[in-house]
């Protein structure tokens, strides 16, 4: 599978990444199937979320096999420090891992969200916290809809983020 520089991370990512949030509700036998289609299909990056239902369960059986394979990248909705060092480490739990590739602020919307992931005591302070203990490597943002590409812009106005995630589909 062709694969692309992510970013700023150095990492050659293929350019199909497994989004994790269709294993939320299926069992742990038909999320088994298809990470193992990813996985043969040499897919090697890994997007997952705390608000993906039980993705985190259904991958974690996997994690000691596929740790040191693939890039893994993980994401919080918190906008406060103290919230998202919950998620952070909830995610390292639930997915029995002790690090991430990457970390990302999930779905920043709108300008006022940007305001208080960005701003003192906002999340972006536990993911440079994280960054600075070892427990991710790589910073980034996401965000969906038509406001995007101006949030994330003045994103990267405020911090040097080494990665920007939207979605591309016609519905959006």
């Amino acid at each position: 599978m062709e694969k692309r520089v992510l970013g700023r991370t150095g990492y050659h990512s293929t350019v199909v990444a497994f989004g994790s949030a269709s294993l939320g509700p299926v069992s742990q036998q038909v999320a088994d199937t298809a990470i193992e289609l990813a996985l043969e299909h040499g897919v090697n990056h890994v997007d997952i979320a705390p608000s993906y239902g039980q993705a985190m369960e259904r991958l974690a059986p996997w994690m000691p096999r596929i740790r040191e394979k693939v890039f893994l990248g993980a994401k919080t909705r918190e906008r406060a420090r103290d919230e998202a060092w919950r998620d952070i480490h909830s995610c390292m739990s639930r997915l029995g891992v002790d690090s991430f590739d990457l970390f990302q602020l999930h779905g920043v919307l709108d300008m006022e969200s940007l305001d208080r992931a960005m701003g003192q005591g906002g999340a972006i302070e536990a993911l440079t916290e994280m960054r600075e203990q070892g427990l991710t490597r790589w910073i980034g943002i996401t965000g969906h809809g038509p406001a995007a590409p101006r949030v994330q812009l003045e994103a990267l106005r405020r911090f040097d983020f080494d990665t920007i995630m939207f979605p591309l589909s016609a519905s959006m």
